[in-house]
This record gives structure tokens, sequence and C-alpha cells, in this order.
């Protein structure tokens, strides 16, 4: 825990404001890559000859320290796809948006370059291993919602236990309170090693943390992993916290600090974090728990929990089941959503966002708003997807399909079984309004370009077999365009939802365009035979309940318009 700031040199004194330190969950959650040769696992010797080596190379853009994708692809021995791939993931999950490579356009990016600073940290965490997800506490909620048999039981019947436990998506996310509590003892037992990569040498004083510095500028790094803040409050910069370097004059930064005297300061801000967690989930447990605490406790809730939001924590849509849901901006607290263990529902967020998290779904429809970051769907099976984001990362799903209207190739990693993609296929008012505020435009649309890497994820909790992170995974097909149809969201706040956007802001290819026009044509005329068909009572009834069994299997994209068609023509007209 920290106070309010003292001057340099000095401990805090108490204050009646406490903030604590926290790690940052977007480098955790949407910035790890499943490449082995990303992964160093001997701590900080291999990353410090590397962070020596880049350093060497010309900078770009006259900008200290910033390479490009060349020389990233070249100091890693990885391929330039997956160089720029790796500046694209660091630029979604940065810690400031006055970064230019935030900002910078597709074709400005190598121009721009990434910091060798950042990428040594982003590089560092690649050992991180996620927290294991548990199972569903609820096995009633997850039998009503789960069929018994799937497309895949077949497949899954001849997997080893071990293989099973992996590609089983029934199981639950972690609580937020579970994995902040795994982030930061990660933090607290590789800080060390991290702290070194951002220190220079003392000449003069031979070797040893002893003759560590950190400067103010490379002290600010480690916004990239952890911030201070408090729920109703801003994060601050991570220099305004620090004792030595509070109160400094941007003109003139406060001396360097021994690197040893800032991994203490962190150490104890950790340890006082761990234990307030630890009380608040002894109070939970107790019945204590305050409204306060549900971002970090949301998904310990009771199964009838539907919705949350905090200033600090992400917003919770969760638990939905057979119904239709909608968020607007205007409920939506912050800027990231998370959409947990929903099934058999019509989801939708229509809001701008920063970042989004789909985990645990099935057979739903879940329209996102414009995620400026990033997006991550992870375990979910038979699910429809629409969303426009900056990127959007597909993990371990099964019967997807994922309409999408995104600036960076869809990245497919782990286990996935019959994904399709679409170009996006909706709008509503003010859907060109928060694009413009996340930063999403509507071209390239690179909907059709997915890139799937390695079947096995390092990063989750369970050992895999060595090597196992190179075998090639299954990518995506592109969906029939004969299945291809506009998505209508209704006008849910009819005469309160007003905006400039009337038509979807994605150009759609030639062929998609050609077979959506055939199926509004066809709207057309089932319409026209509706209206003038002649009915008694009877026959509305039967035709209701009809059109309601095949309006649910066309939401699902089944393509059954000609079905329809017959059955009006044979039985009505």
């Amino acid at each position: 825990m920290t106070d309010t700031p003292a001057p340099p040199g000095q401990p805090s004194t108490p204050s009646q404001t406490s903030v604590y330190i926290h790690p940052r969950r977007e480098p955790f959650e949407h910035g790890l890559i499943p490449l082995p040769k990303l992964i160093f696992t001997d701590g900080s010797q291999t990353l410090t000859s590397l962070r020596d080596k880049l350093l060497q190379f010309p900078s770009t853009n006259n900008s200290q320290h910033r390479i490009n994708s060349a020389v990233v692809s070249e100091s890693l021995q990885i391929s330039p796809e997956h160089a720029r791939l790796v500046i694209d993931i660091i630029a979604s999950v940065l810690h400031s948006d006055s970064d230019p490579l935030v900002s910078a356009k597709p074709d400005e990016v190598d121009a721009v370059g990434v910091n060798v600073y950042d990428l040594i940290i982003f590089l560092y965490i690649q050992s991180y291993k996620r927290l294991l997800p548990r199972g569903h506490k609820d096995s009633a909620a997850v039998a009503d919602v789960w069929p018994s048999t799937s497309a895949f039981d077949g497949f899954l019947s001849a997997l080893t236990p071990l293989q099973l436990v992996r590609s089983n998506s029934r199981r639950s996310m972690p609580s937020q309170a579970d994995e902040e509590a795994h982030q930061l003892n990660y933090l607290q037992k590789h800080l060390g090693n991290i702290i070194s990569l951002l220190s220079d040498s003392v000449e003069g004083e031979g070797e040893g943390e002893d003759s560590m510095v950190l400067s103010m500028e490379k002290f600010e790094h480690l916004g990239f992993l952890i911030y201070f803040g408090e729920k109703g409050f801003e994060k601050f910069p991570l220099s305004q916290n620090a004792p030595f370097f509070a109160n400094s004059d941007p003109d003139m930064p406060a001396a360097p600090v021994p690197a040893s005297q800032v991994h203490d300061w962190i150490l104890q801000n950790i340890s006082e974090a761990l234990d307030r967690i630890s009380e608040r989930a002894a109070a939970k447990e107790n019945g204590q728990t305050s409204p306060s605490d549900q971002d970090v406790l949301m998904t310990d809730a009771s199964p009838s929990f539907k919705s949350s939001t905090s200033a600090k924590g992400p917003s919770f849509i969760e638990g939905i089941s057979k119904q239709s849901y909608v968020k607007q901006a205007s409920e939506i607290n912050g800027s990231f959503v998370k959409v947990v263990n929903c099934h058999e529902s019509v989801i939708y967020v229509l809001a701008p966002l920063k970042y989004a998290t789909i985990y645990g779904c099935s057979d739903a429809t879940i329209v996102l708003g414009p995620v400026g970051k990033a997006v991550r769907i992870e375990h979910c099976e038979r699910v429809h997807i629409i969303s426009a984001a900056k990127r959007i990362c597909i993990a371990n799903c099964r019967e997807c399909i994922f309409f999408l209207g995104v600036n960076q190739p869809p990245l497919i990693v782990g286990d996935n079984h019959k994904l399709q993609v679409a170009p996006y296929n909706t709008f509503y008012p003010q859907l060109e309004e928060h694009m413009t505020q996340v930063g999403i435009e509507a071209t390239p649309n690179r909907w059709g370009e997915p890139v799937a890497l390695g079947l096995i994820d390092p990063h989750d909790s369970l050992s895999h077999p060595a090597g196992g992170s190179d075998c090639q995974a299954e990518s995506a097909t592109h969906l029939d365009p004969d299945q291809f149809t506009n998505f209508l969201i209704p006008n849910w706040l009819e005469g309160q939802a007003s905006g400039p956007t009337k038509d979807n802001p994605f150009p759609l290819p030639d062929v998609y365009m050609t077979c959506q026009r055939r199926n509004e044509n066809n709207l057309a005329e089932v319409k026209q035979i509706l209206k003038e068909a002649t009915l008694e009572e009877s026959r509305k009834k039967e035709l209701s309940s009809a059109l309601h069994v095949y309006f649910k299997d066309w939401l699902y994209g089944n393509g059954i318009y000609e079905d329809i068609k017959t059955l009006l023509m044979k039985n009505y007209c």
C-alpha cells in the first residue's frame, strides 16, 4: 500500500486516501502468444544479452531505443509476419496511450517501432502460466445448458484423461481475486529479474545488486505490469507513488536510485496487496462481502447474477441463459467487458470498449460494440460472435462463427475445431461514433486472413508434452456466402437510440454482397406472402409456432429460407 507521495528519498506519510498496487490484467489476458521462440526459461540471462544486442541497432524515427519488425525478426529468429504480430500485440497492451505505437496506423508501425524495454518485458512474461480454470461449481446449471451429446463426443472419447481436461470447455473462469493474486505472486517471484533488465550499471561500483541503478524513465516501464489505484480513482503514473521519484520536476528528473531500493519497495507493496486480497476473500467466506468488493470476487457470485461494474474492474455479464440481454454505452462503467458462462441467449453490448473477453459460452449470439484494443474468445461452443475490433484472439473453441470487422488478422491459438469467419454483418445507430472513439477503421478489414499458431498453449497451467506447441493448429474456414445474412439489432430503446450509422460501415466482398441482396429479396418475398395470406385463428397459431422454430434455426445461420418458403406455400396459400 502507498499513501500520499512524499518528497524524493523520504518515506511516505499516512493519509486519508490510500492506494494499492495491482497487476495490469491486460498483458496477462491479451498479451501472451504461444510461440516457442518467445519463451525464455532461464530468467534474465538470455534476455539481458538480447537487450544489449537490440540497443545497438539504430533507433527508428529518431526516437531513442525503438526498433522495427525487421530487427525483431532478425534478433528473435522468427518470421517477419510473427515479428509484426509481436509488435501489434504489444501495441494493444501498452500501459501508456501516449506511446506513438498505440496510435500508429498499420503502414506507420515500422516507422514508429516498439520500445526495446517494453519488448523485453513483454518477452519476459511469456513464461507466465495462466491460473488453472476451475470446474463449474454448479453442476446442475451446467447440465441444463450443455447438451449431453456433442458433435465432438467421439473425438473427445479418444483423448487421454489429461487431454480431456484440457479440451473440456465446461469449466469456469477463475475469479478476479484469484487471478490478481496469481499475477502478483508471479511478479513477486520474478521482480528482481525484471528490474535488472531495466537497470544500468554504475561505473566503478563493481558488480552485483549494489552496482545497479534505475532511472525514472526506465522505472516507468514497470507500468507495463503494475499500477497504483483504487476504486473511484484514476490509475496513477507509477513514479508519482514512488517515494524516491515523487514530486520530481519534469524538466529536471530525479537522479537514478539503487535498483535494490526499488525492488524492496515494490515487494513491500505486493505483499500488502496480497494480504488485502486474502482478507477480503476471508470476509466473503464469512458473509461480509460489500458491493465494492464485487469487481474482484465476481465469478464467485450466485448463478442468478447477471451484471456488475466497478470503477477499477471490468463489467461482467455472467450466467445469462435462454434470454435476450442488452447493455448500452450509458450502462457500461469502464472499458473492459467480460461475458462469462452465458448459454442459449442473444447478448448485445452496444458500447465502445478497450478490451473484451468472452469465456465459456455456448449456443449464443454475442454482439460487441467496437473494441479498440483486443478481444479474446475462449472455451466457447456453437457461438456466433459479431465484433468490430482492432484485433481478436480465438482460443479453444468449437463450431463457432465469427462475423468480423478487424484491422489485424484474427489470431487462432490452442485446440479449435470447425471455426468459420465471415465479414461483419450488422450495425446500430451509434456504431460509427463508437468506432471513432476507440480508433477502429472500416478498412482494412482483415476478417478473412486468420493466423493459426500452435495447437498447445504453453501458457496453460497444465503440463504439456515437449514440443507440443510446434503442432499446427486448425485454422478457420470462410463462411459459405450463401449462408451470409445481415444480423438485425432491434431498437431496444425506441426513440432514445440515435446516431448517424444507417448501414454496415465495413465494405462487403462482392460475393457476400451478392448473397446479401438475394437474401433481402427473399425476405421481401416472404413478407409479401405473409401479408397476402388469409388465415383462421388456429392456422395463425400454427404459423406463429412454425416461424418461431425456423427463426431460431435461422438465427444460428442454418440457411433455411427455402424451407420456410416451401412451408408457407404448401400449407397456408
